[in-house]
Parts: structure tokens; C-alpha cells; sequence
């Protein structure tokens, strides 16, 4: 029997595996023991008072501006859909530029002493939610439409 051979004979594999066995053991036991002496405990945390952050003041105004060119986008909207043709159905908008969407519903369009309005409510999904605005656009003596009121209900 060549020596390779002889090392790994049947009554040495015993040696090897009771080898293997006890490292696996102490393997498993050494980090337990660490934590068993007193090691790291939630109850013993702290909070790192010398790490600093830094934040940016809110503004207001990137959302208002959203808002406002939202309030645009829908107006478009209203203005430029076919009330016959849509029959009470949601009308669709969408803006690129806010990344903002919803649907126009309740779309009506009054005549009032001589003056050609459309009241609507439009839905509003954007980065900071969802909201309902309830809206009046007015046609303008000078052809084109005005947004005569605008709030979130």
C-alpha cells in the first residue's frame, strides 16, 4: 500500500472526523461565549451623540409650483374635452413635467348670464399623495379659458 494510502485507512478516518467535529464545535461556541461574558446588549446601547447630519430647510415652493403647473395641465384638460361626447365619463391627464396624474370627473358645463363655465372635480396622484380639487374654468371674453376657482376638498 502506497503511503498516501496508508495514511487514509479505515481506522485513521475516525481521528479525522472526531477532528473535524470538535473544530465545528469550538466554531459554534467561541461566539456564543461572547455574547454569554457580557458582549453587546440593546439594553447597553446608546445613541452616538458625535456623528452630525445636516438637512435642507422645507420649502414650499417646488410643491407649489407642481401644483400650479398641475392646476394648468388640468385646466387644459377641461377645457379642450367634448362634454357631449364623453357622457359622463373620467377624463384622463397626465403631466410630464410634475410626473403627476389623476382623473376629471363630475365635468359640467353652465351657462350663466351670457358667460360659458365648466365645474369639475379632478383627481391628483403625485409624489406627495393623492388629492381631490374641486375646480371652475370660465370662458374669457377674449376667447381663451380662466381658471376661476381651484381647491382641494
Amino acid at each position: 500500500m502506497s503511503r498516501i494510502a496508508q495514511a487514509f485507512d479505515s481506522r485513521q478516518w475516525g481521528v479525522i472526523a472526531s477532528a473535524s467535529a470538535k473544530a465545528a464545535i469550538v466554531a459554534i461556541a467561541l461566539p456564543l461565549a461572547g455574547c454569554g461574558a457580557g458582549g453587546f446588549s440593546l439594553d447597553k446601547a446608546e445613541v452616538d451623540r458625535s456623528i452630525l447630519t445636516s438637512s435642507t430647510s422645507a420649502s414650499a415652493k417646488p410643491a407649489d409650483s407642481d401644483r400650479d403647473s398641475d392646476q394648468t395641465t388640468i385646466g387644459n384638460a377641461v377645457s379642450s374635452a367634448d362634454i357631449e361626447q364623453l357622457s359622463g365619463q373620467a377624463v384622463p391627464w397626465a403631466n410630464a413635467g410634475t410626473g403627476s396624474r389623476g382623473s376629471i370627473t363630475e365635468l359640467a358645463e353652465l351657462k350663466d348670464s351670457g358667460q360659458t363655465c365648466r365645474r369639475f372635480k379632478a383627481s391628483r396622484e403625485s409624489f406627495d399623495g393623492v388629492a381631490m380639487f374641486e375646480g371652475e374654468l370660465c370662458l374669457a371674453s377674449a376667447g381663451g379659458w380662466r381658471m376661476q376657482g381651484f381647491k382641494a376638498l
